[in-house]
Formats: structure tokens, sequence, C-alpha cells
């Protein structure tokens, strides 16, 4: 198959089609994927754990000796990928990050990770992520950093960071992320490629020791074209009894038709919140181009306004917060001498968490509550409600978080990340889509798009309608690193 096309060059969905027209073989596509992933893995750290190569070419040649006799197992038959590191996938450890787990080994897959396996991906390896997935910066005492795919001195994001990075790179034709305060939409911004915060529920989260509260952390899909978003979304999507508050709705696509259009979307642009949000020079700017975009297409955008109390709403999400994260770190803290070998933030959530109370915990949660149903209310003037995915541009590797912005000192290690828990807390499905590049034309920029509950696939339509309007702009790619580069 000499004529073949490079398939690290190509979209899942033109991947897909190609190995199912055995245009290419699922060999062909391991040893490709295989080989990119030698060359540039080293300098940007995306893939960890990565399976033996003998391995998984016998995995693509079992795919190939499938198609040869007319069966294919779905839209992923052959497809490598790698999962983020806060998912079980038999065969790897699920690590966290942590150093305290690095030989977890997992006794059964996640849901959403059976699912892709069951539409015929192959799971090659881990993505990085940071400790515990705390904070939207990739990096921890057991595999390091992962670099931006468009810049390796800088943040790739997170906690998706690896997943990002290594789409964006091409070393996985669409990637798995979850998102708790941005994790999918932050790490998308920042590599140029897009990220969705399904509705709360619609991707089923087990095994996991508590299966009722603990759903502000998502599992949900990154790719580089809204199509394979909605194919990614698609797979992963739909309830199982084990996950009691996954959503039942039925078996369904969340794939755009061709008529997506954003003519009469009506979009509230939230900005910096009346000024609430400190934000880095230069990051709305690059927001409202893209919404310019948008409305030579058709849509309607307007100012909007969140009429809340937003540092109450604050404190409710940091009481949710630390409930949540604390379980996580105590169930390591027993190991011989584990404070010492946890991140300074992890230890500070779990810390904090110690003298909350249930009633504080219901408190934040009437606070939650009301809060939902202010967004509703916004809901019955706009279609859409849209904010900066990210208050700063992606900073040096050197460094754990921002601590100020243009002069505002940030409280918490989160705090520069508090444009991303309004669709969160009130679990709302969220797109980041590619909105630019900073002045340099170096750094990426996303737009953060929050939809109404369960609706998922009109956010997607929407995406797919802003898609079709910067064409040149989703072009562009990564630099590839200079002959000689070294990890950062």
């Amino acid at each position: 198959m000499s004529d073949a096309p490079d398939p690290t060059a190509l979209d899942a969905d033109a991947l897909s089609k190609a190995i199912h027209a055995r245009e290419i073989s699922c060999r062909e596509v391991m040893q490709a994927t295989l080989a990119r992933i030698r060359r540039l893995n080293p300098r940007f750290n995306a893939i960890v754990n990565l399976a033996a190569e003998d391995e998984l070419l016998r995995q693509a040649d079992e795919r190939d000796a499938e198609l040869a006799r007319g069966h294919s197992r779905g839209w992923m038959h052959g497809m490598p990928q790698a999962i983020k590191d806060t998912a079980h996938a038999v065969g790897f450890p699920t690590t966290f990050g942590s150093p305290l787990l690095k030989d977890a080994m997992p006794s059964q897959d996640s849901i959403h990770v059976a699912r892709m396996k069951a539409a015929g991906c192959i799971v090659i390896g881990k993505t990085n992520m940071p400790e515990f997935g705390l904070g939207s910066h990739t990096y921890n005492t057991l595999f390091g950093a992962t670099g931006n795919a468009w810049h390796p001195h800088a943040s790739a994001g997170g906690s998706s960071g690896g997943a990002a990075v290594a789409l964006a790179l091409r070393l996985l034709p669409v990637a798995d992320g979850s998102d708790f305060m941005g994790s999918l939409r932050n790490p998308a911004g920042w590599n140029h490629v897009f990220g969705l915060r399904p509705s709360q529920g619609r991707v089923p989260a087990f095994p996991k020791p508590e299966l009722y509260v603990s759903q502000l952390s998502i599992d949900g899909p990154m790719a580089r074209t809204v199509r394979d978003l909605a194919r990614l979304l698609s797979i992963q999507a739909g309830h199982d009894p084990r996950a009691p508050l996954s959503l039942s709705d039925g078996a369904r696509s969340f794939v755009p038709g061709p008529e997506a259009s954003l003519a009469g979307v009506r979009i509230g642009w939230l900005r910096d919140l009346g000024g609430h949000l400190a934000v880095e020079p230069g990051i709305l700017p690059v927001c409202e181009q893209a919404l310019g975009a948008m409305i030579d297409g058709g849509a309607i955008v307007e100012q909007a306004t969140l009429d809340v109390d937003l540092d109450a709403l604050w404190k409710a999400w940091l009481v949710w917060r630390r409930a949540l994260v604390a379980p996580a770190v105590a169930a390591v803290l027993g190991q011989p001498g584990a404070r010492a070998r946890i991140k300074p933030e992890a230890l500070w959530e779990y810390d904090a968490a110690q003298g909350l109370s249930f009633a504080d915990f219901m408190a934040a949660s009437v606070r939650r509550g009301a809060f939902l149903q202010h967004l509703l209310a916004k809901f019955q003037q706009f279609d859409v409600l849209a904010l900066p995915v990210s208050q700063v541009w992606p900073f040096d590797l050197a460094r754990h978080w921002p601590k100020t912005i243009n002069g505002r000192a940030m409280d918490t290690y989160h705090r520069w990340m508090e444009c991303t828990l309004y669709a969160t807390f009130a679990g709302l499905p969220a797109i980041s889509v590619p909105a630019g590049f900073d002045e340099a034309g170096k750094l990426p920029m996303g737009l953060q798009l929050i939809g109404r509950p369960h609706g998922d696939a009109d956010l997607l339509r929407v995406a797919a309608g802003y898609e079709a309007l910067v064409a040149d702009l989703l072009a562009r790619r990564p630099p590839e690193p200079t002959a000689g580069a070294t990890k950062p």
C-alpha cells in the first residue's frame, strides 16, 4: 500500500474510512503512530506507560484479520488510543500522576474505556496529567511535565494536558479526558483543538468509590474536528445501571448534520463577568474575534451578565471541591511517608476539608441549586453563553501556577481557572473551540461555549457551524520540532 496516505495526517473519521476501505492497514496505522510517538513524545512527554511495540502490532494484525473476514468492531477499529491516567484500562496502571499509585493495576476498564475498546480501538498507553488531576498544568514527580504542542516550554494545561498535546501533535486520532474544573476545556483551548465537557451524567463513570455525589468530574472527548468529537461522544455516552445518575435518553448519534449553521443562534457574551475575573491582556480580543466570525455566520451576540453573588458562589464551589478531592488524597495517606510525596496543593485541599460539616456541604449545595435556576433563566434569552476558556495564556513550564494576573493576587492555586467552574457547578455541557493566537502568533486560546441542560447535541451543532467559518484558523498546525530538539 505504498500509495496510502500518512495515517497520522488524517483526522479520525477519514482514518476510520480508510481502514474500513482497506486503503491502509491497521498495522500501517500502528507503525506510523509509534514512529511519530518515538520522534515527538520524548520532546513533549504527552504519552506515558507506552505498551510494548510487538504487542501493539500483534493487536493491529488481529484487527486486520478481522476486516479480512468482513468483521468490523466499529468506528474506532484499529485506531491507536492512549487513555487519560484518571481512567482504568486493564493492563496499564492508573497512577493519577502520583508516585504512590505507580503500580495501581485495575481489575476492570472504566465504562467509557470499555466502550471505546468495543468500538475497536487499541489502547497503547496512558496520557499524562497533573498529580491527582489538580490544577490546570500537567506536571508530576512520577512522569514529569508535558509541554504545550505549540511551544514545548509552555504549559499544556490540564488536567487532560497529555491528551490535548498528543492530539494536537497527531500522536492520536482522537483523545479522551475528564473535566472537573476545565480539565477538557482548558488544555483543548491551549493546544488549538476541540474539547467537550458533556452534560453531567452523559458519560457514565464507573468504577468509582462513590456513585451519587461525586458527579462534578465527567469523562468526555477531545478531537481536532467537531465531527470526530461528536463521533467519540456517541461511543462514550449512554446509560449504564452501574452509574445510577447516568442519562438514559437512549442510544443516539451526536454528529451534527451538514446543515449545521449559526443563523439565528443567540449567544450571551459574559466576557470577564464585569471585571470579576482577572484576565491577561489579549485574551478577550481573541475571543471577541471568534465571536465576530460567529456574527458573520448569522449568530446574534449580545453582552450578558451573571446576576448572582460570584464570591459566595466561589466559596460554595470550594466546599464541594474540597469534599470531593479529600477522599482521593486520604486513600493514599496511609502509605509510609505519603505526605512528603504529595504535592502541596493536594494536601491543602485535604487539610481544608477536615473542618467541613454536613451543614457546610448542604449550604453550598443550596447555593449551587440556586445558581442552576439563575442560568436556566438566562437560557430563556440565550441559546449559548460564552466565556474565555482560560484567564491566562499558557505560562512557563517551570511555574506551578500563576500567582497574579494583571497585578491581582490569586488566593488559591486554581483561582486563575475560575471561568471554568460555572458550567461544572451547574452540570451543563460546555465546549472549548479554537479562538485564535496571541500577538506573536505562537500561543493558542480557546472560547468556551456553555449549553442548556442535556444540550450536548445542540452545542455540537453550534460548534460545527463555527468550524465551517474558520477553516483557515483550524488548518494551522503546531510547528515541527527542529532536529536535535530535546525535552524541556
